[in-house]
């Protein structure tokens, strides 16, 4: 039996370009209670008995239809029975309880979850990603119902180009990949880390619009250092050590010759590796395949944007930003991403070499300031060492509160997975800054690694500052209609534009060039009034409008470098000859829109018909 049965989101993964054309239908080798029981076909109550005679559904649902708005409505009404039933409960039960109403959505009905989640992104966010997220890793072993995307492992070793052919999606444009041993700043969790790409990937489809049939995270699970793990009954990966050296990376390897093979368009994400691979893995393949890591890089765009925005609420020129002294907490990849990044954006701004540029960067570890004298010093840190007999008064491992004191630095940055680093003493240390307006950016995830929170920020560095933080915090009320803004400094911002940008623009690579213009877009984004306020980034409502923004500026930057060749039936002609309002228009018109994409299938539901 072949049934025709059209639907908004799998007739565009089986178009050759996201455009807006009308989708026609699709072939479904389906029928009856197959179909209700995958999520991307099924419909729920809303299938009219035209398509219950036709697909074999009449009394296999209740007999009343009830509308994809209906649904929407009365899925939000639980939601919010939810909410109301678990108020005074821990925090923990509460995320994991809106957590499990979502994933159960997910689970059943794939359309109706994403209008879901891109109509409400600034309430599910914080669910679906940060800091939710964290804990669901932390507990993914008995959370686990059914699988969502593919699990590569050590054993498989020589068998992953045959098995990257298992995944039932024809096209995949955005590829998430975790080997689990850095997730967030809560370690090595293994296999539970596959909760990250999903995450990430719920981030692409609602903010970047990338179509969510295209779409596969990946778990590379080498085995785990995590006693706890590998002594868990329910754990699921492998009972092993992780892999090193050579061993380690001809794994990886094996992976990314796989997926490029198969999807040679495709764009693979690097999340959450520990350092010393984070470091590796770029630098093996950022010159090959079309990659990025977001820990480093993500990170450092999104950090940068709001030191820029941090001269600017200073009330300076950005050419000041030279000037700026800023203490960095965390040598970690993220840290040295950040580092990097800035001295880069140094060097395009002010021409300024990289001996002077560094010198303005103090880089702590949890030994303590890093300088020339370290003992087996990383080579990744070593550029921002210090040479003590050039910063008088500061030894090597000086303390945060010493560093502090002396440097009296414009910017406070954490990087360090360590909760609460950025102690009241810190903080007080801070008033005698050199700047009228010093900046706290906190951002370490989830919440309990927050080197501080918004309310200790204000409290004890005063009112008169900058803070952004990695989780999410709410505004510090001063009385007397004051507010003190909390900015959250999340990756959400960028990294769906570099991947949309880098997509659309057909990029063979994405280079420091792309996202040093992905990182200065988010930074002009807002308003000097805003500014002003302390507001460095946009409320997270307004995050698809500024993907578009974002995959515009990767695109052009994309082209500049005579990277870029072409997206479906756009080439890179048509791409260079494009204005600056043009790009952004094309990107917005590339982006899946679940609301917009049924309401251009139920104009053809009708026509379905069944051959026997």
């Amino acid at each position: 039996m072949w049934n025709l049965l059209r639907f908004a989101a799998s007739n565009v993964s089986r178009t050759r370009r996201l455009s807006t054309a009308i989708p026609g239908p699709c072939i479904v080798h389906k029928r009856g209670a197959d179909i209700l029981h995958d999520p991307w076909f099924n419909k729920d109550t809303g299938f009219p008995l035209t398509e219950r005679d036709r697909l074999g559904l009449r009394g296999l649902l209740p007999p009343r239809v009830i509308s994809f708005e209906q649904q929407y409505a009365r899925f939000m009404d639980s939601y919010h029975s939810l909410e109301k039933n678990t108020q005074g409960q821990p925090d923990k039960v509460v995320s994991l309880a809106k957590w499990r109403i979502l994933n159960r959505l997910h689970d059943r009905n794939e359309t109706l979850y994403y209008r879901v989640l891109i109509d409400n992104i600034k309430d599910f966010a914080p669910i679906i990603y940060t800091p939710t997220v964290g804990l669901v890793c932390q507990n993914y072993s008995g959370l686990f119902r059914r699988p969502r995307g593919m699990y590569f492992s050590a054993k498989d070793k020589g068998e992953m180009m045959s098995m990257i052919y298992n995944w039932p999606g024809q096209q995949v444009d955005m590829v998430v990949l975790t080997d689990g041993s850095r997730i967030l700043g809560l370690g090595d969790l293994g296999v539970q880390g596959i909760g990250i790409p999903i995450g990430k990937l719920d981030m692409y489809v609602a903010a970047a619009g990338i179509n969510p049939q295209r779409v596969l995270p990946v778990m590379l699970d080498v085995g785990t250092n995590n006693q706890k793990l590998l002594e868990d009954n329910l754990y699921l990966g492998l009972r092993q050590p992780r892999l090193e050296g050579e061993e380690y990376l001809s794994v990886v390897d094996e992976f990314m010759e796989a997926v490029f093979t198969r999807w040679p368009k495709a764009i693979v994400q690097f999340e959450d590796f520990q350092m010393k691979w984070a470091f590796e893995t770029l630098q093996r393949y950022r010159k090959r395949f079309c990659m990025f890591n977001d820990d480093i890089q993500g990170t450092a765009g999104v950090a940068l944007a709001g030191l820029l925005g941090t001269v600017r609420a200073q009330g300076r020129l950005l050419s000041n930003f030279v000037n700026q002294k800023i203490v960095v907490v965390g040598a970690g990849s993220a840290g040295l991403g950040v580092l990097n990044m800035a001295v880069q954006a140094l060097s395009r701004m002010g021409g300024s070499n990289e001996t002077v540029a560094k010198s303005q960067f103090f880089l702590l570890d949890k030994n303590g300031l890093v300088t020339t004298e370290r003992t087996a010093l990383d080579p990744s840190a070593a550029p921002f060492a210090k040479d003590p007999k050039v910063v008088e008064g500061l030894r090597e491992g000086a303390s945060l509160i010493e560093v502090v004191k002396k440097v009296k630095p414009d910017v406070l940055l954490g990087l360090s997975g360590v909760g609460g680093v950025f102690t009241e003493e810190v903080l007080k240390a801070l008033r005698q800054s050199d700047s009228a307006k010093p900046a706290i950016f906190a951002m370490s995830n989830p919440t309990m690694n927050a080197e501080c929170t918004a309310v200790d920020a204000f409290k004890h560095a005063g009112e008169n500052i900058v803070f952004a933080s990695g989780s999410p915090f709410e505004n510090v009320d001063f009385g007397n209609g004051k507010v003190g803004h909390v900015n959250q400094a999340n990756n959400m911002y960028l990294f769906p534009g570099i991947g949309l940008g880098a997509l659309l623009s057909g990029a063979r690579f994405i280079t420091d060039g792309m996202l040093q213009a992905a990182s200065e877009c988010l930074a002009s984004y807002m308003t000097d009034e805003d500014i002003q306020k302390g507001i460095l980034y946009p409320s997270i409502n307004n995050i698809r409008h500024l993907t578009a923004e974002v995959g515009a500026a990767v695109l052009r930057a994309a082209v500049a470098e005579e990277l870029a060749e072409g997206h479906g039936d756009v080439g890179p002609r048509e791409l260079m000859n494009m204005s600056e309002e043009e790009t952004v228009e094309y990107v917005k018109r590339n982006m899946w829109n679940s609301s917009r994409e049924l309401a251009e299938a139920e104009v053809l539901l009708d026509f379905g018909l069944a051959w026997s």
